[in-house]
């Protein structure tokens, strides 16, 4: 991939973008005539019931089925990390991805407790990195997108196409239920940028204090994100301009995660903030993408809730988390098969014997 050119990147791409198609309205209204069918009143499981018929039109059967989960969690480091918008120094990022390779992170507990894999990639760790992991390194982290483009547009597109490749992988190996996380020292700075540009949001209303920087420190964040764009002139209309000027590799691998799974027809769980931030990237490149996202959590993150909003998406769970990892989607998994269990496993009337004028 590091020798291909832009155009052939682009046409790469390309060929994943054209190939996501519709939901199957049939199989929806096969499981909305169940769940209406069901010993229960019209629609009173809310948001189980939006994830079923989901579900079915994804898959394209009125009996659709989860067989493995996996957490695609992407790893990148952000040249803008040197101008002091995190709380934690960029070694970080490492140290946590050597935990999430021995289990003790936050997010092997919550996928053994759903169980799901855990996928780790280097998609653009700014140092070296050892063990069980996927190396699909573009670079070693981007840079300072305050003094010029996060990267080239070239480095977006091989970020993108890791993402894409890595969801593909674990797609032709049986998983059908995919969750984003990310992890990376400094990534709600790039990813507030993304936001503010793609929904059209005044700075201060999607900027927050990520890792828990102070009131000083997000006085800073914000003037360094405003520096960023007012220099690099990104175009709100142009996702990839966006993503290379003040994008993240690992953010790049998300959407392309999404992409893919959207082009392979298989649910993909969207994370917190970082993650949303990527689907805004997929969707601007494939608007039919966003009917393939399962929403996760609301993020404590100000801006999340706008990105959400401007994606159509109402999150499932809302715990006031801000951890990123893909927490928010391995809690949410046990909702998506929550959902699939009603329509498998619960009476009908008729086998209940239950008038439905009684409910």
């Amino acid at each position: 991939m590091d020798n291909l050119t832009v155009a052939q990147l682009n046409a790469q791409l390309e060929t994943i973008t054209k190939s996501i198609s519709d939901l199957d309205e049939e199989s929806v209204a096969q499981i909305q005539k169940r769940l209406d069918s069901l010993t229960k009143p019209l629609g009173s499981l809310g948001q189980l019931e939006s994830l079923a018929k989901q579900l079915g039109g994804i898959q394209r059967t009125s009996s659709p089925k989860i067989l493995k989960k996996a957490i695609l969690l992407m790893a990148g480091d952000h040249g803008v990390a040197a101008e002091g918008v995190s709380a934690f120094p960029q070694e970080v990022t490492p140290q946590m991805v050597y935990n999430i390779i021995g289990g003790g992170a936050a997010i092997n507990v919550l996928a053994r407790q759903a169980n799901a894999e855990v996928f780790c990639t280097d998609v653009g760790v700014a140092f070296p990195l050892e063990g069980d992991i996927i190396h699909k390194r573009v670079a070693n982290g981007t840079q300072n997108m305050a003094k010029g483009p996060a990267m080239t547009r070239q480095q977006a597109l091989q970020a993108l196409l890791v993402g894409a490749e890595v969801a593909d992988e674990k797609i032709r190996a049986g998983y059908n239920l995919l969750g984003t996380g990310d992890l990376g020292i400094g990534n709600t700075t790039p990813s507030s940028a993304i936001v503010a540009l793609i929904t059209n949001s005044p700075i201060e209303s999607v900027v927050g204090r990520g890792t828990g920087i102070d009131d000083a420190g997000l006085i800073k964040k914000r003037r360094v994100i405003e520096k960023a764009i007012e220099l690099n002139q990104p175009d709100p209309q142009d996702a990839l301009d966006v993503l290379s000027k003040v994008g993240g590799l690992e953010i790049a691998a998300i959407a392309g995660s999404i992409l893919q799974a959207a082009a392979s027809r298989v649910p993909i769980v969207i994370d917190g903030f970082i993650s949303t931030a990527g689907a805004l990237i997929a969707a601007k490149l494939a608007p039919k993408s966003t009917a393939f996202m399962i929403p996760s959590h609301g993020s404590v993150e100000i801006g999340h809730r706008k990105a959400l909003a401007y994606l159509g998406l109402d999150p499932v769970l809302n715990l006031n988390m801000r951890l990123g990892e893909g927490t928010g989607a391995a809690l949410t998994f046990h909702l998506v098969e929550a959902a699939l269990h009603i329509i498998e496993e619960m009476s009908t009337f008729a086998d209940a014997g239950v008038s439905e004028q009684s409910i």
